[in-house]
């Protein structure tokens, strides 16, 4: 059984038992949070898909930490300009394990 779930303008499929870094959440480490934003859920041969959502689904996950993922570095550069510009970015991140999936 998985499920396809949307967090942060992002789709994730998922399965019981799985590990994955989300936008950040509000939320403390250690949590129990629900996700409502289902887009389909599949049981063997049982497929259900929302329009946009499936009513009823959601998805249960653990906080287990927050964290920032790695630098990217972002150059502006035009050639015989004396122009040059330097940035750097690190998005947050939050690590959820997947605890349950329910149909409805």
């Amino acid at each position: 059984m998985y499920a396809v779930i949307k967090s942060g303008g992002k789709q994730y499929k998922v399965e019981k038992g799985d590990k994955l870094k989300v936008e950040k959440l509000d939320t403390e480490a250690g949590n129990n949070i629900d996700i409502s934003d289902v887009l389909m859920v599949v049981d063997g041969d049982n497929v259900k898909v929302g329009t946009p959502l499936v009513a009823g689904a959601k998805v249960s996950a653990t906080v287990e930490s927050h964290g920032r993922g790695p630098k990217v570095k972002i150059v502006k550069f035009r050639r015989r300009k004396h122009h040059r510009k330097q940035m750097g970015h690190r998005q947050a991140y939050t690590e959820i394990s997947i605890t349950d999936i329910a149909a409805s």
